[in-house]
């Protein structure tokens, strides 16, 4: 039998291939089984962006967060309503009895704000809303626009609070604020408004610097005391959110520098949860009551801030660190909520659990009429100065047109009072704040340490002849 050696070594080379043949097939086996990985991976990848469209680059932090602050953000429309007068009325009603109307104007201004409470409680700059007759606000999710009512404001802090006016059981959008000072230097923040009613805008910047100094008790807050930050700040975006990147609100845009490019302000969110846990309170509802405990604004916990001595709060037992835990069997939501629980209730009675420390206490807090307490009496013990409210019969007697001060009835004899008052004066500011009334007067001097000076303001009558004239004149008088 002949063999063909060709043959034998070709199918010795199949059966027991050489080296080099045994290397470059590994090779080939190789590639093909990375082909087979990559074409697995790009297909299970593939399905996962299909299932998961939030792996979009696009959406990031600045976008999540706008998407959570954007329905909270709202356009404030307000009209007020001035009335003009001539001096020139004041003396043809006094000597000839002639009366003459003037039609009056209408001044309407525009501003942003931001919902803190889903019951539509909005917080905004004072200035967007101060001496405005009406007010409306529209939201970007809803083109009608809603009536609302200013709540409380404070000028000095140029903070104010309004409410929209809703619906039965309507609720709202609302933003999460930061804790106070929750801030990094260089942090990307976003301001966000609703200007000019036009929808909702957003510019993007870093906090380029903090609070600089710590405001004064009574000076108005100014640039000093604010947030810097280089995301713009237009005049419509007034009273608009300030957040972080988590969503949470840091401040509140209230201006940008005229001068410079690039530099807007913002309130701290500290000086806010200041000025709101000062102006809405038990005692600024209108209702006279007064409770005599301060919380902190903001969610929840609920914390007492501050305990007013020989207050209702105070003889219940309550202490500044105290966290609310129920109110009349319901746990507040927030600070808002706690505060409208105590003053819708009928009784003025309110049952409270609080947790100080590891410790759960009740305590029953009985709230009374601010009159009761913060009138004439507290004024005449602390000052030795008898006020009384300046009534229209009162104002005309003095040949004054309005009412605002409050009159000397009395001074006490050897006193620092009488050498400077007499009867008659009109008192117009306590410490550079119109007293408005007796209790406000009286909450004013109250907190006065024994000693301390205070300053008075006062118009004084003097006669000559048959002519009245009216000087402004101001004393330090040291409280008793």
């Amino acid at each position: 039998m002949r063999v063909n050696m060709m043959n034998v070594v070709g199918l010795s080379g199949f059966l027991f291939p050489s080296h080099s043949l045994r290397r470059r097939t590994r090779k080939a086996n190789g590639a093909l089984m990375r082909i087979a990985l990559a074409t697995v991976l790009v297909a299970i990848f593939a399905g996962n962006a299909l299932a998961r469209p939030e792996l979009d680059v696009r959406r990031d932090a600045t976008v999540v967060a706008v998407e959570r602050v954007m329905p909270s953000v709202v356009n404030i429309a307000t009209e007020t309503v001035i009335n003009l007068r001539d001096p020139f009325d004041d003396m043809l009603q006094n000597y000839f009895n002639i009366f003459r109307r003037h039609q009056p104007s209408s001044q309407v201004s525009l501003g942003s704000g931001v919902i803190i409470d889903e019951a539509g409680y909005i917080l905004t700059n004072d200035h967007v809303v101060r001496r405005a007759t009406k007010i409306w606000v529209k939201i970007n999710t809803n083109n009608a626009p809603y009536e609302a009512r200013l709540v409380a404001s404070n000028s000095r802090s140029d903070v104010a609070l309004i409410k929209i006016q809703a619906k039965p059981g309507e609720h709202f959008a609302s933003v999460r604020m930061a804790q106070d000072d929750d801030l990094f230097l260089g942090e990307t923040v976003l301001a966000l408004g609703n200007p000019f009613g036009l929808g909702g805008s957003v510019s993007r910047g870093i906090l380029s610097s903090k609070s600089r100094i710590a405001p004064k008790e009574s000076d108005q807050l100014d640039w000093p005391n604010w947030l810097q930050t280089d995301a713009s700040i237009n005049p419509g975006n007034s009273g608009g959110p300030l957040v972080n990147l988590h969503g949470d609100l840091i401040g509140l845009n209230v201006a940008m520098l005229s001068d410079a490019q690039g530099i807007g302000f913002a309130i701290p969110i500290k000086q806010v949860s200041e000025a709101l846990s000062g102006i809405f309170t038990p005692e600024t509802s209108g209702k006279g009551l007064w409770f005599g405990a301060r919380v902190r604004a903001g969610g929840t916990p609920v914390t007492v801030t501050t305990v007013q001595a020989r207050s209702p709060a105070d003889k219940a037992g309550l202490k500044p660190g105290d966290t609310i835990v129920e109110v009349n069997g319901l746990p507040p939501k927030s600070f808002i909520d706690f505060n409208e629980i105590l003053i819708d209730n009928p009784k003025s009675e309110a049952k409270l659990v609080v947790k100080r420390g590891a410790e759960r206490r009740d305590l029953t807090v009985k709230l009374v009429p601010e009159a009761s307490f913060f009138n004439a009496d507290l004024i005449e013990q602390r000052l030795g100065v008898r006020l009384q409210e300046l009534t229209p019969q009162l104002a005309r007697s003095f040949g004054l047109s309005s009412t605002e001060g409050l009159v000397v009835a009395d001074v006490e004899n050897e006193t620092p009072a009488a050498e400077a008052l007499r009867s008659g004066f009109i008192v117009t500011a306590i410490d550079g704040q119109a007293p408005g009334n007796l209790t406000a007067a009286a909450k004013l001097l109250y907190g006065k340490k024994k000693g301390e000076n205070v300053r008075l303001d006062f118009v004084a009558q003097r006669k000559r002849g048959g002519f009245v004239a009216y000087q402004q004149m101001a004393a330090e008088i040291p409280v008793r």
